[in-house]
């Protein structure tokens, strides 16, 4: 939401209940659910000419929608898919459309789907238009036989063959539309989608009949970011008890609680730096931090190791996170693209039988 964290902590506060700072904006909230219903009335949705995943959230800002995305995208690939992901691209500094590669400028295609390109392999395409975005990834990589689009459930433009709603650790707050709440749309849209995905390791009271599936997530292997060296999570704690080191947490991402938590797992007592989401590092925040080690993000390392004050820091951890989706949930979309394909003609099997 922002790089500055006080700000962004004490408005998810406000979200958290309906007290009274939430129920004076609330008359804001109905004007708010109003035109964005007329918005979504006169959108014309556009068909791309592959199956849709699409993959959002009701609750503004993260929810941890990325490495969803990325272990989608695994999954599918497992299941003999060909996957490409679309984006808008959040903080680039431009709108058109741009194919992303692991090699491209942060600023330009945004920090999330660089980090989706990288961890993914799969062909990337950022743009404020998703269908345009869809179309040019279609016209470069023409193996791609279905897309995923990651933060797409309010982009009314896209069509799509299945939707799914990732819910966080902040769950749906006081349940109410922005600005009162925290929501972009009422909590009933969950009975809209196809599965919601219950990204926390807390209890989501959700009132939906829709399919719930949890997603549960651990540390991978840790990366340092200076020189590529790889350990994992538990022998940096282990040095660091063994040397008596210092160690920091350090997160520019939407509800880095969760982050700091799992760092705290795995017996590293450390200090802890909340950045913000979306947090600009051309200031280097750890310039002047006395910590042996620091650890941080997948998400931030994309931006940092383009400044080289920060990458050549050898203090820097890049830790690594791993997402495993429910087996059901990938049947489901599984079943629900091949519907999809199979009416557009453009199914992994039917494709491999015209080419026998």
């Amino acid at each position: 939401m922002s790089n500055h964290p006080r700000l962004e902590s004490w408005v998810h506060s406000v979200w958290s209940h309906r007290g009274p700072v939430a129920c004076l904006l609330y008359p804001l909230s109905l004007i708010y659910q109003a035109v964005s219903a007329s918005r979504r009335r006169r959108t014309v949705a556009n068909h791309l000419p592959v199956p849709v995943v699409v993959v959002g959230n009701i609750y503004v800002g993260g929810t941890g929608k990325t490495p969803v995305t990325i272990a989608l995208v695994r999954a599918l690939r497992a299941r003999g898919w060909t996957p490409g992901v679309i984006s808008r691209g959040f903080g680039r500094s431009e709108d058109g459309v741009r194919l992303v590669t692991p090699d491209s400028d942060a600023s330009q295609v945004g920090d999330e789907p660089l980090l989706i390109a990288r961890e993914s392999l799969a062909p990337v395409a950022v743009g404020r238009e998703r269908v345009k975005a869809g179309l040019e990834l279609l016209r470069e990589h023409p193996g791609v036989n279905i897309i995923i689009s990651d933060d797409g459930l309010q982009h009314a433009a896209l069509a799509r063959d299945v939707e799914l709603a990732v819910i966080g650790a902040r769950g749906l707050g006081n349940g109410w539309l922005l600005p009162a709440g925290p929501l972009r749309e009422p909590v009933s849209r969950l009975d809209d989608v196809d599965a919601i995905i219950l990204n926390t390791t807390t209890e989501s009271v959700v009132e939906s009949r829709t399919p719930r599936f949890a997603a549960s997530s651990c540390f991978g292997a840790c990366r340092r970011l200076s020189t590529g060296e790889v350990r994992d999570i538990d022998t940096i704690a282990a040095d660091l008890e063994r040397t008596g080191g210092k160690a920091l947490a350090a997160a520019g991402i939407a509800a880095p609680g969760r982050f700091f938590a799992m760092v705290r797992g795995h017996d590293i007592d450390c200090a802890e730096l909340e950045l913000g989401d979306h947090f600009d590092f051309s200031s280097n925040p750890f310039r002047g931090r006395k910590e042996d080690v620091i650890l941080i993000t997948g998400k931030d390392a994309v931006k940092c190791a383009q400044i080289p004050e920060i990458k050549g820091d050898d203090r820097i951890w890049v830790v690594g996170l791993e997402v495993v989706l429910d087996p059901y949930l990938i049947d489901l979309i599984d079943t629900r693209a091949s519907e999809a394909a199979r009416r557009l003609g453009r199914h992994p099997e039917a494709q491999n039988d015209s080419i026998e």
